[in-house]
């Protein structure tokens, strides 16, 4: 049996579950969201939702463990949210916001304008000394690993000089020069 999957999850106050037609929807004070789910049963009682599979084909076992870490984020979304920070290396590297636009300077010829979702907040912070950093904020998890991936899909880090948009507090594996 799954360990993850039996382990039940404790709804906190302001947090409504709604179970219709094989579809959960999770409803809280920073929005509402929606995941379809197949042979497994939910149910909820006493502030506590508990999976339990159908069978034990390979593929339930398999979406047992799935579908209760994805009902648990969304619960974790709903009710706190999620935050991704990354954080840009590089001489001249800039980042800046107009309200969902973010404008990035990674050391190409022009700025990377990206309309970022609307669900997604997007606060850019340049202190001085420090390297510029970007903090999405949202009640998705998907959605702001989506987003967080693709802005650092733009410019990754190389591992010579650590140069790129980085996740803040990521490792990056660095290479020796030439010797000479």
């Amino acid at each position: 049996m799954s360990r993850i999957g039996k382990s039940p999850i404790t709804v906190p106050d302001g947090v409504t579950l709604t179970i219709a037609d094989n579809v959960i929807t999770v409803k809280g004070k920073l929005g509402e969201l929606t995941q379809e789910y197949s042979g497994i049963t939910i149910k909820v009682e006493d502030g506590t939702v508990t999976l339990e599979r159908d069978s034990d084909k390979k593929d339930v076992r398999a979406k047992h463990g799935l579908y209760r870490s994805l009902i648990f984020n969304m619960i974790e979304g709903v009710s706190k949210g999620w935050t991704k920070e990354l954080e840009l290396v590089g001489v001249g590297y800039r980042a800046s916001n107009q309200g969902q636009k973010l404008d990035l300077a990674v050391g190409f010829s022009h700025n990377i304008i990206l309309e970022v979702a609307p669900e997604v907040t997007v606060e850019t912070v340049s202190d001085k000394g420090k390297n510029p950093r970007i903090k999405l904020t949202s009640f998705d998890k998907q959605l702001v690993g989506q987003v967080a991936a693709k802005i650092r899909g733009f410019r990754r880090p190389e591992p010579y000089k650590g140069k790129g948009i980085k996740f803040v507090g990521e490792i990056i594996r660095r290479k020796a020069g030439k010797s000479a």
